[in-house]
């Protein structure tokens, strides 16, 4: 009976790890990922750097008051164009205009007194002379007539800083340009100093764009320029994004690198040059500035989602043997759109699997889903099972 009782139960254990191990679900280590894979593509890029940059004038000058008064008169329109040499701004110029008229009476004194010391100098020159005075009274003379010289001169030098002033309460435009928004109204008291800048003109025909570039970057970019058919030599390595994403359309041209590199962040400022015949750019834009000094031939170019960077590391997942995935570093280069140009790790002929799964690690096997792509263009997401 007992035997019996210990049969049943064996017989029972058997059916339940039968049954059991047959309902018991596959793991994850049997997925099996289907995954997009991609060529490594071999073609010619424009090596581009990106930079933010901010747009000048051709000339920004700053209009400023050289004498100090009330604004009387504005003679232009806030943002309009105006002409070298138009009057801008009158300030109050009575008090100039009296300083001149005093000016050109003290000259009229001295040029009196200069004519009197004059005759009285040519007399006694003809009487010592004659021994008719004594040297001293002939020295007192000419001492006299040097005297009224200087005066003379003195009232010629102060009737033209009258004037000067006097010509400085009418402000006209330095350069043609556009001008700015008036910082100051008529009937506000002015004064020469920073505190009192009226307004500012730009010259648009051209801006001018600076950017700040890292030192290594600047080395690059300084070794590429030396070669005679480098973009930047020839005109066609600079272009501008605009803040909405459009490209301007019309090349720059370099113009200068800074004198220095800033020793507290190792970077330095650069300058390029744009033709500005629509009047688009305005002084103050925030812009992107792309360089492109170089067209790197045959680059290997891969798809910049399909690289892990860890720590400074870059890797991606080459297709080997039997569909499964080997984890390889590579050595990135240049950004070309959303794409890398590789340096090194990889071959032109290799297959590369675009990751997006935590699923997908070092040496799964896979089931390649070729994909086309183009620097650019997106690429379909893997799917997490099959």
């Amino acid at each position: 009976m007992c035997l019996n009782r210990n049969v049943q139960l064996a017989f029972l254990v058997s059916l339940f790890f039968v049954f059991g191990c047959g309902n018991k679900k596959e793991g994850p280590k049997g997925i099996v990922l289907e995954v997009p894979v991609i060529n490594v593509l071999t073609q010619d890029v424009p090596v581009m750097s990106e930079f933010t940059g901010q747009t000048l004038g051709e000339e920004d000058i700053q209009i400023a008051p050289r004498v100090k008064g009330l604004i009387e008169k504005i003679h232009f329109i806030e943002g309009s164009f105006v002409n070298k040499g138009q009057l801008l701004y009158e300030i109050e110029s009575l008090t100039y205009q009296n300083n001149v008229s005093v000016a050109e009476a003290k000259l009229s004194e001295a040029k009196t007194n200069l004519a009197a010391t004059k005759s009285d100098f040519e007399r006694m020159d003809a009487l010592v002379k004659m021994k008719a005075v004594s040297e001293r009274e002939y020295e007192a003379a000419k001492a006299k007539y040097d005297a009224g010289n200087g005066q003379l001169n003195a009232a010629e030098a102060q009737l033209r800083n009258a004037k000067i002033d006097l010509s400085y309460c009418f402000i006209k435009a330095p350069i043609a340009g556009i001008i700015g928004i008036s910082k100051f109204q008529i009937g506000s008291y002015v004064s020469p100093g920073p505190q009192s800048i009226l307004t500012t003109i730009s010259s648009t025909s051209s801006i001018r764009v600076r950017f700040t570039i890292a030192e290594q970057e600047y080395l690059r970019l300084y070794k590429e320029k030396q070669k005679a058919d480098n973009n930047l030599n020839t005109g066609s390595g600079i272009h501008l994004k605009l803040s909405d994403g459009s490209d301007y359309g019309i090349v720059g041209s370099y113009s200068f690198a800074n004198r220095e590199v800033d020793p507290t962040t190792g970077a330095i400022i650069l300058e390029a040059k744009f033709r500005n015949p629509d009047q688009l750019l305005r002084p103050g834009q925030y812009v992107k500035v792309l360089v492109s000094p170089e067209l790197r031939k045959n680059a290997l170019v891969i798809p910049q989602r399909a690289v892990i960077e860890m720590q400074g590391i870059y890797q991606v997942y080459v297709l080997g043997d039997s569909n499964k995935v080997n984890l390889t570093i590579i050595q990135p280069g240049p950004s070309f759109k959303d794409a890398y140009v590789v340096e090194s790790g990889i071959k032109s002929t290799d297959k590369i699997a675009i990751g997006g799964t935590m699923l997908l690690k070092n040496g799964s096997t896979i089931i390649p889903k070729p994909t086309e792509w183009n620097p650019g263009l997106n690429i379909e997401k893997p799917s997490n099972t099959k």
